[in-house]
């Protein structure tokens, strides 16, 4: 009896401390509310304490969630609940939602969507993924050309209340193409007896359905848009894309990015939430395709193994010449796949950039080379041999790093060109593939110019 007691209070408790969360989530920032509720370790709780949620505010918090628990949450809640939850999300967020989902839970979930709602997911769910169609939202004002400044601002009252923005008003003609964009400020500031037409800009930055998402992220850098419209192949206006979206596509661009020049597949997933099996997945092809490539390098030093033979000494300065080839050719890659990220940098700029490597190589192998040559000449430790004579190696070191630094440059601007050329990713030609590049051009270079030093001796 004591037990059944004890524990009745412990639920008791355990309610009175869920139902305060709850009251705490609803007076914090989504973004907030939605951190403090993963926090949850028990998952049950969870699912409870949203459900004691206001809907406006649970629709609001669950787009902050990750997939993970908007699974475990729309598994864990009634049809009903699940359907107030979806009409309440913001159209792209819908999308994104629906996504991550199966196919069967998709089916339920549209099948009791309104056909209007249904037919435009649909349509949206078609778009290529990574496209401007693919993240934008249907939830937009549109104004008539033909609309006063009085009927535009009533339009606004009447519809903007669900859009995802009223800041910017996109402006539509005959057969709704898009003809111009008007801001809410102009409007407010506007006499009332103005037609739309006479206040609206027609110089338009707009996307195609089919643009990629990183196209569309540059124009938005471009332009500082907060928001662009999305036409299709007719010019008719069909969606608008935000700038909560367009960090979003940043952010995942440059993870791509990173994640490709460390020679990763790139991952969707957050680190702890990847089992150890994927990350390994992630990384083994690459790792496998380098450990085969480094094959080039062990050839090279094959090839020239009677040389090392006879003056073991040129060992000695292997590592130091193939990390310093690879360093400075990442340098030079990893600005250059920056630049065209951006923008800065175009196909046509080949030989502009080539020349200024050049440049900045030959300055860069001058100030290491001396460096080194003072080091050789004073710190070193290495002990020489009556095969190769102490200053006879300086020169062979000396000579080989400063090819060695002004080639790596050429070939780390080069190969980020070259591959958007043949419309491959330049992040692909970053670091590890370098690298591995340089590191065999480097030791051809230096067994070459010693075996060419040695022999005069």
């Amino acid at each position: 009896m004591e037990d059944q007691v004890k524990t009745t209070q412990e639920e008791l408790d355990t309610l009175k401390s869920l139902g305060a969360l709850k009251d705490r989530l609803m007076t914090m920032n989504p973004v907030d509310a939605a951190e403090e509720l993963a926090k949850l370790q028990d998952k049950d709780q969870l699912i409870l304490v949203f459900r004691l949620l206001h809907k406006d505010q649970a629709a609001s918090i669950f787009t902050y969630l990750d997939k993970d628990l908007h699974r475990y949450i729309v598994e864990g809640i009634s049809n009903t609940e699940r359907n107030e939850v979806f009409k309440r999300l913001a159209f792209d967020d819908a999308v994104d939602f629906l996504e991550e989902l199966p196919a069967n839970m998709v089916n339920v979930i549209l099948s009791d969507a309104s056909p209007e709602k249904r037919a435009l997911i649909n349509k949206a769910l078609e778009y290529k993924e990574n496209s401007a169609g693919s993240i934008m939202t249907v939830e937009y004002v549109s104004l008539l050309e033909t609309m006063t400044i009085r009927e535009a601002l009533a339009h606004i009252r009447k519809s903007g209340i669900d859009k995802e923005t009223i800041y910017n008003c996109f402006v539509t003609g005959p057969g709704r193409k898009l003809v111009g964009v008007v801001s809410l400020r102009r409007l407010i500031l506007a006499s009332e007896e103005e037609t739309v037409q006479s206040i609206m800009t027609t110089n338009i930055v707009h996307a195609y359905t089919y643009d990629d998402q990183e196209e569309v992220a540059r124009k938005f850098q471009d332009y500082d848009l907060n928001a662009m419209p999305v036409v299709d192949n007719e010019d008719r206006i069909v969606g608008i894309i935000t700038i909560d979206d367009i960090v979003d596509v940043i952010e995942a661009e440059n993870t791509e990015d990173f994640e490709k020049m460390a020679a990763l597949k790139p991952s969707e997933d957050e680190y702890l939430k990847t089992s150890i099996f994927r990350l390994a997945r992630n990384r083994i092809v690459w790792l496998l395709i380098l450990m085969i490539s480094a094959t080039f390098t062990g050839a090279v030093i094959s090839h020239y193994q009677h040389l090392i033979n006879s003056a073991a000494i040129l060992a000695a300065f292997i590592p130091m010449l193939m990390d310093t080839g690879g360093n400075c050719g990442s340098q030079a890659s990893t600005l250059v796949i920056r630049g065209m990220a951006v923008g800065e940098i175009e196909l046509g700029n080949w030989f502009s950039v080539l020349w200024r490597e050049f440049r900045v190589g030959i300055l860069v192998a001058l100030a290491l080379t001396a460096v080194n040559f003072v080091r050789m000449r004073f710190f070193s430790t290495v002990k020489y041999t009556d095969a190769v004579p102490e200053g006879r190696v300086e020169l062979i070191v000396t000579i080989s790093l400063f090819c060695t630094i002004v080639c790596a440059k050429l070939i780390g601007c080069t190969l980020p060109m070259a591959a958007k050329r043949v419309h491959a990713d330049p992040a692909l030609m970053a670091s590890p593939m370098l690298t591995t590049i340089v590191d065999a051009l480097s030791l051809t270079i230096y067994f070459a110019i010693a075996g060419t030093l040695i022999n005069i001796a």
